[in-house]
């Protein structure tokens, strides 16, 4: 009686499978990226204007000197329901499109890094990059915080 449902239950098993196999795939939606956007930029460390120009950013997987790559588009840490263009990735675009580099520490907790650094100037006990949008400090991480074309961006070298 056992065996009987087991073959009885493999063979079910079996007929689902093939059903499965012989049924038609759906196809992925397709992924909705957001616009670009351009912002302008202004990156200033210990000892003045280190960039400051236009970027055309939008959300995406970004990459601090040390490599540690992790997506950076407003949805980190449930922020924002949608994707866009954040202060992080401009900064990562621009280190791209101008020769700089940054670093950052990367707090899974937070799903944003902590900008550590920005073209060989690394933040200290006292000084660190404090990330503004239109001339207000973002309430959340540079990874969370959404922006909107025509936006000023900046990451000032600030004593604590």
């Amino acid at each position: 009686m056992f065996r009987t449902s087991l073959r009885r239950a493999a063979t079910a098993a079996a007929a689902g499978l093939a059903l499965a196999a012989a049924a038609p795939t759906a196809t992925a939606a397709p992924t909705v990226t957001a616009a670009p956007v351009t912002v302008g930029l202004t990156l200033t460390g210990p000892d003045g204007v280190l960039f400051a120009g236009e970027v055309t950013t939008t959300g995406h997987t970004v990459t601090p000197l040390t490599g540690d790559a992790h997506p950076c588009d407003g949805t980190n840490n449930g922020a924002n329901p949608t994707a866009g263009a954040t202060p992080t990735a401009a900064l990562d675009d621009a280190a791209d499109q101008h020769g700089l580099d940054w670093d950052g520490v990367w707090y899974a907790s937070f799903e944003d890094y902590l900008v550590t650094e920005i073209d060989g100037h690394a933040q200290t006990a006292d000084f660190f990059y404090l990330i503004e949008v239109n001339g207000t400090a973002t309430p959340v991480g540079g990874c969370q915080f959404l922006v909107e074309e025509g936006d000023e961006v900046a990451f000032t070298w600030t004593g604590i």
